[in-house]
């Protein structure tokens, strides 16, 4: 009989684990087939890119200042031993550009976008307005998940390439302030060893996040359940798998962007 009750078990769980791959197979296509038929409802577009993108600088900024200011601090401690005037500049700016700009600003807009999406769609289902938007013959994927979905793909690379800047600007000042380096030495060192492969790899990275971080918060938003309980673990839910999408995502395209 035991037996019989662990299979059960592993069966069920399988079935459940196809019925959501098919459930979310199914809403990656409805998502691709409407944005190829439209219509596209640019206001709502570019309202979410106000919401998703500007509102968002003055964290990501302070993220970023903080970790580059860390960052040449721990390298530092560690490079005395070496030239660490040509060593801190050019590490910190590799390491923000390639590794920590997009991870950091990816998981950062994870818990402020994925949350505020799942639970505004969340709302929105469970108070029927989006069975409303059917009844006034307006397509939910064109009005409500598409425009955000798009707009975090165009504003996670515009918010990396801002935090890689003010990241090495972190480092800068720490450098020239705290360790006491030569402003031009450190300039010039952050430029030779800096090329724009390292930047742009890190700008696909924060596509494909922006990319993670719309799906995955309009998802779980349409999914929830009925109650202020189902929108809240929808957004947990949101927050979570997109955190851990970011940086499963992370390792993939380090590894095809730089094993050479």
């Amino acid at each position: 009989m035991k037996i019989i009750f662990y299979i059960s078990l592993i069966g069920k769980t399988l079935l459940m684990f196809l019925t959501k791959v098919g459930i979310f197979s199914r809403f990656i296509w409805k998502i691709i087939s409407y944005a190829l038929k439209g219509p596209f409802y640019a206001k709502t577009f570019f309202n979410q890119l106000i919401q998703i993108g500007f509102l968002s600088l003055p964290v990501v900024g302070l993220t970023a200042v903080f970790t580059g200011a860390a960052l040449a601090l721990q390298i530092y401690s560690g490079g005395t031993r070496f030239n660490a005037e040509s060593v801190v500049p050019s590490i910190v700016a590799i390491g923000i550009c390639r590794e920590l700009g997009p991870v950091l600003c990816g998981l950062i807009m994870a818990g402020r976008v994925a949350s505020s999406i799942s639970a505004e769609i969340g709302t929105m289902k469970v108070t029927e307005q989006i069975d409303a938007l059917y009844t006034l013959n307006a397509n939910p994927y064109n009005f409500l998940i598409i425009p955000r979905v798009f707009a975090c793909i165009i504003s996670l690379p515009l918010l990396t390439l801002t935090g890689d800047i003010l990241g090495i600007l972190g480092g800068f000042l720490v450098g020239v302030s705290t360790l006491e380096f030569n402003p031009s030495n450190y300039l010039l060192n952050t430029i030779k060893f800096l090329e724009l492969a390292d930047v742009v790899s890190g700008l696909i990275k924060a596509s494909f996040f922006g990319l993670i971080i719309g799906v995955l918060g309009t998802f779980h938003g349409l999914n929830a359940t009925v109650g202020a309980r189902g929108v809240g673990t929808a957004t947990i839910n949101s927050v979570v798998w997109s955190s851990i999408s970011i940086l499963a995502a992370n390792y993939i395209l380090t590894e095809a962007l730089f094993n050479k």
